[in-house]
């Protein structure tokens, strides 16, 4: 029988008195892809844009068989199916989709605030 997943928190839910007493300080986007790029550019921009892509994508895929696995579903194939597990590739598919934004020069937190900060955004509907 399958144990129900922890519900996401959502930065807009208040956190817990525990939590805001927290040593480490809200984290930015701009503040995480500036931590990709000091710890990772010189590896990163030597690899090129093909290849990083490439990454990103194998840890998009972990993503996918992670949340199969984690409802149920999947079968016999690798990866954990624990929701820290899914934490865990989602942490990695937003570090290498910064790593590929910094190769590229794109700022992603102006990126996002630009597109879907400004004005209306987009409708929502593809």
């Amino acid at each position: 029988m399958n144990t129900p997943p922890t519900p996401p928190h959502h930065p807009s839910q208040s956190d817990s008195a525990a939590d805001q007493q927290s040593p480490n300080p809200p984290l930015t986007f701009a503040a995480f892809q500036q931590h990709i790029h000091e710890k990772y550019y010189a590896t990163d921009s030597a690899r090129g844009t093909p290849g990083t892509f490439m990454w990103l994508i194998e840890e998009v895929g972990e993503l996918a068989t992670t949340l199969h696995k984690t409802q149920g579903e999947g079968g016999n194939t690798s990866g954990g199916s624990t929701h820290e597990d899914l934490e865990s590739e989602f942490a990695d598919v937003v570090a290498w989709l910064c790593t590929l934004a910094n190769i590229n020069n794109v700022n992603l937190e102006r990126a996002i605030r630009k597109k879907y900060l400004a004005g209306p955004g987009p409708a929502g509907t593809k």
